[in-house]
């Protein structure tokens, strides 16, 4: 199996550090994601390589809770996660363009994702990773524009 990959990217209005830091900031998670509904660190953490946090996701049919380790905490450059259960990485880089910043959210669903799936569903695993990935694609434009919209807000 290959690594699955998605990504968005949208262009906000403001500089990168400062969004950086709203997305750095997991606990805001909640207020853009239409699937993540809230996170917080894990013993008193923070946005640095290393960190813990636990993050709740809710679906009409299923609510599950998460845990995800900070892999890149560069300000102003990149924010990344792996969840810790399938190894999946969400990330999110931060270039400079004309009028502000270019966000790009990034999702990597990699082999042992597939293992535990399968493990855990069965002959319905591959409909669990189809659905999988296209909550990943249409979220992603979801939380960008969320973003977007808060940054811009002020």
């Amino acid at each position: 199996m290959e690594t699955l990959r998605q990504s968005d990217s949208i262009v906000v209005a403001r500089p990168a550090d400062e969004l950086y830091d709203m997305v750095a900031d997991v606990t805001r998670m909640g207020e853009w994601s239409p699937i993540c509904k809230a996170c917080w660190w894990d013993g008193g953490g923070g946005a640095r390589v290393g960190a813990t946090f636990t993050g709740r996701n809710e679906l009409p049919e299923r609510t599950w809770e998460t845990r995800s380790e900070v892999v890149a905490a560069d300000r102003g450059r990149e924010f990344a996660f792996v969840v810790e259960v399938t190894g999946t990485r969400w990330g999110y880089t931060f270039t400079p363009v004309d009028g502000g910043t270019e966000i790009t959210e990034s999702w990597e669903f990699p082999p042992r994702a597939f293992a535990v799936l399968k493990e855990r569903f069965g002959d319905d695993a591959p409909a669990q990773i189809a659905e999988r990935r296209e909550l990943a694609r249409t979220g992603m434009a979801a939380t960008l524009a969320a973003i977007k919209k808060a940054a811009e807000a002020g």
